[in-house]
């Protein structure tokens, strides 16, 4: 008799994956030991059918007999809600058949353990690989994050507050270049003014000098297209407002030379303030330029953050379903390796023998009572069948009135059969052997019924 045992680490610490019932398990080892292969081990390890039983039949044949004499029974109390099952062999040599269903018991021991473990090992390695396929599709949705962020930067639902701040802060300073272009034309035109009212009377030679402070505003400009070209590319304001200004100064400069060859009328501080009123004019015109192209950038992230905060919101609900469910695999899985842990250590439901398969000291088989009892009843049955054959086969009239009734005669007179000496004798005889036999008969019964009431042993020790 085995035991099925109750996990031995409480399961709220610790919950086994191995949830197939007891019965089903069981079930299922059976056909593992009943198998052909596993038999055959049997038949080998325990040295069944040897000498002249081993010759006789083949080995399909000795497996189906081993088969028919393995018998397993599963014993539930509902009461105490435990479980076990029995191991029965049968044969003829006694201490063979235990050996055999003490080993049947080890082989159901070990491929429970063996089981449990392997089913718990399986479990493990499959969420193991899923977890794998997880954490691979985790990276991909990161990495896709990451580079949508990247690509979109500027634009996201959480710049939205700094866009605007900085679309605020572009229009307060293009209010402000505004007002300055307002009053550097303002000056300008009082300067032409001035200068228009002016006589031409004095000429001025100051070409030179003009040149060179735009030759050397012109290297200067260059200087830093250069040095902003090397952190930001062409479509930048900065750089478009610079490249302008070098082109309108080598205009400017191609031009100085021709009134630098006429002369000027106008006083050469006059015409230096005249000069420095343009580029005012044109330095507030290009900045306002350059702040309108920012706060068109600006807008345009602004408009274009709602798509993509949608799209964001599909990107984080997929990251989040798959995060969700590697979170689910790996706490699985954590909880798988404990409860593999659990098996190898043999603190999980277990099987153990409490009732050892022992040396039996009376037969199973064959039943003496019930023997006794059919032979009664078949001698019986025999004897008046017989008497009743006898009865309906042999022709005989025992009574005067038999005769009358089957030939319709009458029968006038009866005379009874005149017995010989040798015919007397042999009919004392036939007596005595009917009593002989009678008594032997029912010494016979009694003795039988008294082996198979009590047992062989007690008839034994009865005679002694």
């Amino acid at each position: 008799m085995i035991l099925v045992e109750g996990q031995k680490v409480p399961e709220n610490y610790v919950q086994s994956i191995v949830t197939e019932d007891t019965s089903q398990r069981i079930a299922t080892i059976s056909q593992q030991i009943l198998s052909r292969t596993n038999l055959e081990k049997i038949i080998e390890d325990f040295n069944l059918f040897k000498g002249s039983q081993k010759n006789q039949g083949h080995i399909e044949d000795q497996v189906a007999n081993l088969r028919s004499r393995i018998s397993i029974e599963v014993i539930r109390d509902g009461r105490r809600q435990t479980e076990a099952f029995t191991i029965g062999f049968k044969g003829r040599d006694p201490e063979k058949v235990m050996r055999v269903a003490n080993g049947l018991a080890s082989y159901f021991i070990d491929e429970n353990l063996k089981g449990r473990e392997t089913q718990a090992i399986g479990t493990s390695t499959f969420l193991e690989a899923e977890l794998e396929t997880m954490r691979l599709k985790l990276e991909q949705f990161e990495e896709k994050m990451k580079n949508y962020r990247k690509t979109y930067m500027g634009e996201l639902p959480e710049q939205l507050e700094t866009n605007l701040r900085i679309i605020e802060r572009l229009q307060m300073a293009l209010t402000g270049r505004q007002q300055s272009l307002r009053d550097a034309r303002t000056r300008l035109d009082n300067l032409n003014s001035r200068a228009t009212n002016r006589e031409p009377s004095v000429v001025i030679i100051g070409g030179d000098r003009r040149a060179n402070e735009e030759t050397a505003s012109l290297e200067g400009l260059r200087s830093q297209l250069e040095a902003i070209q090397s952190r930001y590319t062409d479509k930048h304001p900065d750089i478009q407002r610079l490249k302008k200004q070098i082109a309108e100064l080598e205009i400017s400069a191609n031009t100085t030379d021709a009134e630098s060859a006429m002369g000027s009328w106008i006083p050469f501080e006059l015409r230096q303030r005249i000069l420095e009123a343009n580029r005012e004019i044109q330095f507030e015109e290009d900045e306002i330029e350059g702040l309108k192209m920012q706060i068109a950038e600006y807008q345009r992230r602004v408009e274009n953050i709602p798509k993509r905060e949608q799209e964001m919101l599909g990107l984080r609900r997929d990251y989040e379903n798959v995060q969700s469910i590697y979170e689910s695999l790996l706490t699985r899985k954590l909880e798988a390796d404990i409860a593999v842990n659990m098996e190898r250590k043999q603190k999980g439901e277990q099987f153990r023998i409490i009732d050892s398969a022992r040396i039996p000291q009376k037969p199973i088989a064959p039943n003496l009572k019930k023997l006794f009892m059919l032979s009664i009843a078949a001698g019986l049955a025999l004897g008046f069948g017989l008497a009743l054959f006898l009865e309906n086969t042999i022709p005989s009239y025992r009574r005067p009135d038999e005769i009358e009734k089957q030939f319709n005669v009458p029968v006038l007179v009866s005379i009874p059969q005149l017995m010989s000496p040798k015919q007397l004798l042999i009919g004392k005889l036939n007596t005595v052997a009917s009593i002989a036999y009678s008594v032997v008969l029912f010494g016979l019964i009694g003795i039988f019924a008294f082996i198979s009431f009590t047992g062989a042993d007690a008839a034994i020790d009865a005679l002694r």
